[in-house]
């Protein structure tokens, strides 16, 4: 199960949730719970790839790829937004648990 953790974008104060762990939503809807974040190309590359896939193994490859992508989709949105400047904004707690589960070091607030 997916776990929430809140994020703050360094300088424009802005909020977002970042999410560690198995996505059941990304499971059942495939690419879908990233076109409801806004990670845009992200949908459309794995649409796309899904899409192609699932054609070739009359539509077998399409779970295949959904579970797969459902234990990595979380991690990879999270530490997107690391990149893109947000900072842990949960508890310490939260954010060390956070900082482990995605394998990075833990920025300091600020």
């Amino acid at each position: 199960m997916a776990t929430r953790i809140a994020m703050r974008h360094k300088e424009t104060g802005i909020m977002k949730n970042g999410y560690y762990g198995f996505s059941w939503t990304t499971l059942f809807f495939g690419f879908f719970p990233s076109l409801f974040r806004g990670d845009f190309i992200t949908f459309i590359g794995g649409f796309v790839i899904a899409a192609m896939i699932s054609i070739i193994t009359a539509g077998v490859g399409w779970f295949i790829i959904s579970l797969i992508w459902a234990f990595m989709y979380n991690k990879y949105y999270s530490r997107k937004l690391l990149e893109k400047g947000y900072i842990f904004a949960g508890s310490e707690g939260d954010n060390a648990l956070a900082a482990s589960a995605l394998g990075v070091v833990q920025p300091l607030r600020s």
